[in-house]
């Protein structure tokens, strides 16, 4: 039985309309295909395509357009290239520019130096090709810069000129070819231009643009932002084969704002803090804390004793030998130069001096301090006028105002210090200029001495440390500190805004390849050629420190480097800034 057609299933209106495909609800509604330029609704583009590159490139060059302060649309094409080919067609080049060269020598024509310079690069090329060191490519390297605007789009492709010129790369807009120029920007993968230009490996293997390191670790503290890519730089310098760091920087860019970051973060992970501070910039920082704060001065009643020894002797180690060697170092300070005989004599007395108070070769003396406890400056100078020997006098006589002249009592009193607080802070600012590298240099092995008593992880921090590198001795002394701290787990800082004074000789040297940290902020262009040379920076890394501001540089840890801008909080900021205006302004209020 057939139904009647009013019962026939019929396609409603919605049905009879044309669906609608993913290409229709992307499309734009109009575009507009202009001289210099693409309208894309309300939108405009402009393409450029790479005519020319740099004749020398680094690792991550192309980082000033990645990071760009504007969106860009970039692509790159890389097609691989058959060797054979390649080879001959540099033997043709070659030819020709020898020939050329050989014509204008036969004609009397001064020889052009750009044909010189691509011939040396034609033949270095040819020569890797042939022994299998380089394989060859051919490149191709699209910008698109898109705006609201045409005025937009005019500033900014100016500024993306001028960008791309100053990495000495030469970028034409694709003109009349606006349209083919903009899809080949798109992620189609799909180069509808193919403008190529040729590139052997490791020059295209610098080309990468997304090479910044990284500084991100899952302990440690927060040093600063990554200007590469914005990350965090967390480190644990203990992770390291050392945990020392050098610190170059001029006076206000910020290096102890640095340094006393860390000296705070690094106390709330249970590290000991040591600190050597000759402007009294930690006091804030100390007294916030809860830490001891130590003035050394000529009238203060704190007293360090330079004879003292360590409570505990590490076996198969000579207490008092180590002990007379470094002391033998701070009165080379206290003395002045001394001649071989003189530093025989002033050996002698300082073994007859520990003697005297029961010290000798044998450990067990050496563990169990005296009664009246180790020996005194004083005791030298009485053991020297003993000796009754004309250069024995001669010692005695200089080292006179230390005992009973304008200096006494300052290196001549049992020590009243205890380095018992988490957070202990030296001062020798009211020190006079000629006895400041002294006091660093006693202070230092007094603390030397107590560290190596007893096994704690601990920072010490020596600010200035330009005061030490000016003399062998003292140099000598913190340079054997560097080497040997990571025995006892501690870390030592070094401070400097004396770049010439530090490296002036080789010590300085050792105490930077004896650090796995070292931290460069901003410099003066008198230091820069010094610091280049030591630390292998770039020309673009030399123009960073110059032009970098405050709290900002290169962190190098290890084989990795980047740049690093330093960050603390409202809260971290007020204990450690050394800006008199804020001190001044905190203070009224």
């Amino acid at each position: 039985m057939k139904l009647p057609n009013l019962f026939r299933k019929t396609k409603t209106q919605e049905q009879l309309q044309p669906q609608l495909t993913v290409e229709d609800v992307i499309a734009p509604g109009e575009i507009e295909v202009e001289f210099s330029h693409l309208k894309i609704d309300s939108r405009f583009f402009r393409t450029y395509f790479v005519s020319a590159y740099p004749r020398f490139v680094e690792p991550n060059w192309l980082e000033p357009l990645i990071s760009f302060d504007h969106s860009l649309l970039v692509s790159m094409f890389i097609y691989p290239s058959q060797s054979q080919g390649v080879l001959d067609e540099l033997k043709r080049k070659v030819a020709e520019m020898e020939a050329t060269i050989q014509t204008d020598l036969e004609r009397g024509r001064a020889v052009d130096p750009a044909v010189e310079v691509a011939l040396e690069d034609a033949r270095s090329l040819q020569d890797q090709l042939v022994r299998g060191v380089e394989r060859f490519f051919q490149f191709t390297l699209y910008i698109t810069v898109p705006a609201e605007s045409l005025e937009e789009l005019q500033s900014t492709s100016k500024l993306v000129e001028s960008t791309l010129a100053s990495l000495s790369i030469t970028a034409r807009q694709v003109t009349l070819q606006m349209e083919d120029g903009f899809k080949s920007t798109l992620p189609q993968g799909k180069d509808l231009l193919n403008l190529a230009h040729n590139m052997d490996t490791t020059s295209l293997a610098t080309t990468f643009p997304f090479a910044s390191s990284e500084l991100t670790a899952n302990e440690g503290i927060m040093y600063g932002i990554n200007e590469h890519n914005g990350s965090l730089i967390l480190f644990d310098r203990f992770s390291l084969e050392n945990a020392n760091s050098v610190i170059f920087a001029k006076s206000g860019a910020g290096k102890s704002y640095l340094v006393k970051l860390e000296a705070l973060r690094s106390l709330m992970f249970g590290t000991e803090i040591i600190v050597i501070d000759p402007e009294q910039e930690y006091k804030i920082l100390a007294q916030a804390v809860g830490g001891e704060y130590i003035n050394f001065s000529p009238s203060s009643p704190v007293k360090i004793n330079p004879f003292d020894m360590s409570a505990e002797v590490t076996p198969g180690e000579n207490e008092l030998g180590r002990k007379i060697l470094s002391l033998t170092g701070f009165l080379k300070l206290v003395l002045g130069t001394l001649n071989a005989q003189e530093a025989a004599i002033l050996d002698r007395a300082l073994k007859q001096t520990y003697q005297l108070k029961g010290i000798t070769d044998d450990p067990k003396t050496q563990t169990n301090p005296p009664a009246g406890g180790p020996p005194l400056m004083e005791d030298l100078y009485k053991v020297l006028i003993g000796m009754e020997e004309a250069v024995a006098m001669e010692l005695a006589a200089r080292l006179e105002r230390f005992i009973k002249g304008s200096l006494a009592g300052i290196f001549s009193t049992q020590s009243n210090v205890d380095i018992s607080n988490s957070f202990t802070v030296f001062s020798v600012r009211d020190l006079p200029d000629q006895l400041r590298p002294l006091s660093i240099h006693m202070i230092l092995d007094y603390i030397w001495t107590k560290i190596r008593g007893k096994l704690k992880k601990r920072l010490l921090i020596v600010d200035e440390a330009w005061y030490l590198m000016r003399n062998q001795d003292s140099a000598d002394f913190l340079v054997d500190m560097a080497k040997r701290a990571r025995k006892y787990y501690l870390g030592l800082t070094t401070i400097t805004q004396d770049v010439e004074d530090f490296l002036s000789n080789e010590r300085g040297k050792e105490i930077i390849s004896n650090s796995s940290i070292q931290i460069l902020l901003k410099q003066a262009p008198a230091s820069i050629d010094l610091l280049a040379h030591v630390f292998n920076l770039s020309e673009g890394e030399q123009r960073l420190l110059m032009s970098e501001g405050i709290g900002e540089g290169i962190f190098f840890a290890g084989n990795t480097h980047v740049a690093m801008r330093v960050v603390a909080s409202p809260e971290e900021h007020q204990l450690i800034t050394s800006n008199p205006a804020e001190i001044l302004a905190r203070q009224k209020i």
